[in-house]
């Protein structure tokens, strides 16, 4: 559930893109079906993996800190490899490198479905993201360079709805094949779309690549995916390790090490894979500042809620993939009434009213304990939570578009759409210290008052690392393991509540940028006076 919603800026990178040679009419149809499917595994995938993380928990005896790996394993390399996707696809021809990414996407997910463990599942899953990372980028740029300008417009309303109603089912399809077949399926459901889609674009997409070859930025990708992984190792495994483990340290301390080489690479290549001259403007700085922030809380804490609906609150995988359509709904149905608000109110106002109500959605994401119905504990939180973010997108998509000029606008997109993943990516590794720092003093705490026979508080402590997961031997008397089942479950709900709050100060933080850094009215695309200019 972490990608509820597409990117922000994904449709700016099809509107920024120049058109070489528009593709046959007859054609359009099939460009369309194979962008689409494409972009269908990679939105599926980021929906539908969450619901079946508890299930893939308990078959694979996995630890929490495992489950983390299963999704930031794929999003690490995803995010990392975002731009260089884009530029392969540029250089060597954009249907040839989408196809690559399609196979590859395709065989990664035959080995998720195959994985005897969740160590070669996490490995599948990077596999997965390095398709991902060439395949996405491919779609947008496909449709981009085979569509004229004036039927841009239709191509990607088609493609935006289809994409919507692709999130839409993902979870309710991946409960349900958790339920009825495995979570196994969830990644065996790939294959048969990825096969389409190769097939169709062999067939029917028009090759197309740049005029301008430049130099791909390898360098600069390998410093990011190695600075971003050895943080994100730091960060997940000092929750089970301690930030003084000599691994935690040797990781934490490589990744400022590879980031501040990556900064200063970035800072005298010719053509860099992020130009750090963009952030010289200080709307787009702070939009994508903001959207750090905003999707960060969204990743982070929707990673958890999963765990919560299925682990604690007994829903079925379901049920719990179907809890949260009503937030892609509401993002659906007011996408095109937010967009209008930039053109009434400016973009400075909907970004700082926005998160403000996405920032109270989360806040009552921490009411409910254990029980209750949907509609009275979760339903309001999401409600609300759609809403915030429905006004915050399209304007912040605007303000990207809008904060430089309009030859790096397709630049800036990527940029934005790399950076709002990188959250995702790091929100999860740094609340899951949170909730796991939460969980075991609360457990602690809960275990000192109830009068349970010492091997089976020794089972648990010796499970700690599986949070909610934890299982209970079968010979525990019902009292017992009811008594056990219910401690176990509040103390969850005390780590959840913590992890919900600080998605709140995330998201109202992101208003608190938004109100200081962005222009009113970024109703023109150019650049705006750099930062140390000041004025909005």
């Amino acid at each position: 559930m972490t990608n509820l919603i597409r990117e922000p800026c994904d449709d700016g990178v099809v509107h920024s893109a120049p058109v070489a040679v528009p593709c046959p009419k007859s054609s359009e149809k099939w460009v369309l079906a194979a962008t689409i499917l494409g972009s269908c595994l990679a939105f599926i995938d980021g929906t539908v993996v969450n619901v079946a993380l508890p299930a893939l928990q308990k078959n694979l005896q996995a630890t929490v800190v495992g489950v983390q790996w299963v999704i930031e394993a794929y999003s690490l390399f995803l995010a990392a490899l975002l731009l260089v996707g884009g530029s392969l696809g540029d250089r060597y021809g954009r249907r040839r490198i989408f196809v690559t990414g399609i196979v590859i996407f395709a065989a990664a997910s035959a080995w998720c479905g195959l994985a005897p463990d969740i160590g070669q599942l996490i490995a599948a899953r990077a596999i997965q993201g390095i398709g991902a990372a060439l395949l996405v980028p491919g779609s947008l740029a496909i449709i981009s360079n085979s569509f004229a300008e004036e039927d841009r417009g239709r191509a990607i309303g088609t493609w935006s709805g289809f994409s919507a109603i692709t999130t839409a089912i993902g979870p309710v399809l991946g409960g349900w094949l958790v339920e009825t077949v495995s979570w196994r399926a969830v990644f065996f459901i790939n294959i048969p779309v990825a096969i389409l889609v190769i097939v169709i674009s062999l067939r029917h997409v028009p090759e197309s690549s740049s005029p301008t070859k430049g130099r791909l930025d390898w360098p600069g990708a390998i410093l990011a995916t190695l600075g971003l992984g050895a943080l994100i190792y730091g960060l997940i495994e000092s929750s089970s390790r301690g930030f003084a483990h000599p691994w935690v340290c040797a990781a934490l301390i490589s990744a400022i090490v590879f980031l501040a080489l990556f900064v200063v690479l970035e800072a005298r290549r010719e053509n860099p894979m992020l130009p750090l001259t963009l952030f010289r403007s200080r709307t787009f700085t702070g939009a994508n500042l903001l959207t750090f922030l905003l999707y960060g809380a969204l990743g982070g804490t929707m990673f958890f809620l999963p765990l919560n609906l299925i682990q604690v609150q007994r829903y079925s995988p379901t049920a719990a993939g179907a809890a949260l359509l009503p937030f892609i709904l509401i993002m659906f149905l007011l996408s095109r009434w937010s967009g209008a608000l930039v053109q009434k109110y400016g973009a400075r106002n909907p970004l700082v009213v926005g998160p403000v109500i996405a920032a109270a959605g989360f806040a009552l994401f921490a009411l409910p304990r254990v029980g209750g119905t949907y509609w009275q504990t979760f339903f309001p939180a999401v409600v609300l939570l759609g809403i915030g973010m429905a006004i915050s997108v399209a304007p912040l998509t605007t303000t990207v578009m809008s904060s430089v000029s309009g030859d790096r606008a397709g630049v800036a997109s990527g940029i934005n759409n790399a950076v709002s993943r990188a959250a995702g990516l790091l929100a999860i590794a740094v609340l899951g210290i949170a909730v796991f720092s939460i969980f075991d003093r609360s457990l602690t705490r809960r275990l000192a008052n109830v009068d349970v026979t010492p091997s089976l508080r020794q089972s648990v402590d010796t499970q700690r690392n599986r949070l909610a997961g934890i299982d209970l031997p079968e010979s525990v008397p019902p009292r017992e393991r009811t008594l056990m089942r219910s401690t176990i479950d509040l103390a969850f709900v005390d780590g959840f509540r913590g992890i919900m709050l600080t998605g709140a100060a995330l998201a109202f933080a992101s208003a608190i940028t938004a109100l200081l850094l962005i222009r009113g009215n970024p109703s023109s695309r150019r650049s705006d006076p750099p930062l140390s200019e000041g004025g909005s």
